[in-house]
């Protein structure tokens, strides 16, 4: 199938053919769905605490801080062009010479268009873009108000204009504070220093794309000082690429590898999966995960910040058991007594089911069973009520050995053609909102390395159109989901309003977006 130019390029990508054999075939036999055995509701895979405990984790947290080394982990790579997707469709279609903004609206059935004109005024970007607009047009003031909107349309996106799509998320104007507008970039560091700092020090770990890493690199030089001097922090951050050796190859819909017009094989970015080998390159003893698009405006961070908090102090509480197991087991001289205890707290506190055949197995393979369980990364994850949000949530699956496990699964991954599996999700209760603080070094304070537990099985298959051609596409499994399949897990309830991302622009508008 591969010639030795085809080889050549495979290698020089960091690849092996081993690899790509292995990606074809993944292709060809389809996609391995989750099989979901019930939904993770309150008491039965998802843990809630009343505010006394929630107390107490946060200053068992508190008390801890000082000694840890901690980052915060931030995928930041994605373009904000889908923000604008609305936009673009106004910009295109939307002529005020021949209708009026309002007719637009109705003929497409756009209320997203209609809310983003009468709230305009309310926008971060609102005096950079008509600034720009009466900069380019002359003309500005004597438009009609639709020329206007078009006009201030145009002046945001297009690329010799403020091309906002261009920029990634993280560098647009998110929030402004009377004259001041910041980015959702500068609202992370300031939110590091709430939870995710020590001894004044906040550490930070962005994942972006290689064409906008020296616009990140620039923002930072700008806010540096004026925030270490506001919160009284020094900010060490850090970037990196998802890498080359990550990327997958597709095939035609016959089955056939797809190939630029030049004839080499085209490679794709593997989805935020392979954001999995820059977690592993961090060497910290705890990591807080959060996407770069869900950050509120300073006074709401300040509220929903403890419940980061609450989370570290789970992971710590329930890590700081596991090491004085895993130090007892390697001690040696336990009892059957010690073991069950053991198993008990792997049952109810990790959430790893034990069966009937522990009881009948031997000491020495209880031993084995309980150190092997105990010895992984471990993750807490904050879970919020369903309020229909599209994507991921918490199930308990059974893997092909009749394994069950509890995981974070994602639509994609669900066969909906199966009514019982379709029955299992309309009961779930919660929503994966991607918050999590993770465990990465063992109890001899080895970092771990992520790749050995990763369920290579649970790839996606997602159908592209690449240059009019239908492809089947390969993403690597998903950073919380299958690349996480065999972590030890324990999820916790956080309120709705810890979950706040921007997927259009007009969720700017929301009030945890307005100062």
């Amino acid at each position: 199938m591969f010639s030795d130019k085809d080889i050549e390029q495979i290698k020089s990508k960091g690849i092996t053919l081993e690899e790509v054999n292995d990606q074809v075939s993944r292709l060809k036999d389809g996609m391995s769905y989750s099989k979901l055995v019930a939904a993770a509701t309150i008491d039965k895979g998802i843990e809630r605490y009343d505010d006394a405990e929630i107390k107490g984790f946060i200053e068992f947290y508190e008390a801890k801080q000082k000694e840890l080394n901690i980052v915060k982990f931030v995928p930041a790579s994605g373009a904000a062009t889908r923000m604008f997707k609305f936009l673009f469709q106004f910009l295109k279609n939307f002529n005020p010479a021949k209708e009026s903004l309002k007719s637009y609206a109705e003929r497409n059935n756009d209320e997203l268009i209609v809310t983003f004109v009468e709230n305009f005024k309310k926008f971060p970007f609102y005096n950079e873009v008509i600034t720009r607009a009466k900069k380019v047009s002359s003309g500005y003031e004597k438009l009609s108000e639709d020329e206007k909107y078009l006009q201030l349309v145009k002046s945001m996106l297009d690329a010799d204009l403020l091309n906002y799509s261009f920029l990634p998320k993280g560098l647009l104007p998110f929030h402004k504070y009377g004259n001041t507008v910041k980015t959702a970039f500068e609202e992370h560091l300031f939110e590091s220093t709430l939870y995710a700092s020590s001894q004044g020090k906040s550490n930070l770990h962005f994942t972006v794309s290689e064409k906008h890493h020296l616009y990140f690199k620039n923002e930072f030089s700008r806010v540096k000082a004026d925030l270490e001097k506001e919160t009284n922090t020094s900010f060490n951050i850090s970037f990196s690429y998802q890498k080359e050796a990550t990327e997958t190859i597709a095939l035609t819909l016959k089955d056939e590898v797809f190939r630029k017009p030049d004839g080499s094989i085209l490679f794709r970015p593997a989805g935020h999966g392979a954001l999995l080998e820059n977690l592993n390159d961090l060497d910290y003893d705890i990591i807080f995960i959060k996407n770069i698009d869900n950050i509120v405006v300073a006074e709401k961070n300040i509220e929903v910040s403890n419940y980061k908090k609450l989370l570290a102090g789970v992971l710590l509480e329930a890590q700081e058991k596991v090491f004085h197991y895993l130090n007892k087991l390697d001690a040696g001289n336990l009892e059957d007594a010690d073991l069950k205890v053991m198993a008990l707290f792997l049952r109810y506190r990790l959430n790893v089911p034990i069966n009937s055949e522990f009881e009948e197995m031997t000491h020495d393979e209880k031993v084995t069973f309980l150190r092997q369980s105990f010895n992984k990364p471990i993750r807490v994850c904050g879970m919020v009520k369903n309020q229909g949000e599209p994507g991921g949530g918490p199930f308990w699956v059974m893997a092909e050995d009749g394994k069950i496990s509890l995981q974070i699964v994602e639509f994609a991954q669900i066969n909906f053609g199966k009514k019982n599996q379709q029955g299992i999700v309309y009961k779930a209760t919660h929503f994966n909102p991607t918050d999590l603080v993770c465990g990465v070094k063992n109890y001899k304070g080895e970092k771990f390395d992520l790749m050995d537990f990763v369920d290579h099985e649970a790839a996606f298959i997602t159908t592209k159109t690449q240059n009019g051609v239908d492809i089947n596409a390969l993403e690597l499994p998903g950073l919380w989901n299958g690349s996480m399949a065999y972590w030890n897990s324990i999820f916790v309830e956080v309120p709705l309003e810890t979950f706040n991302p921007v997927k259009t622009v007009n969720d700017l508008l929301k009030p945890v977006h307005q100062a």
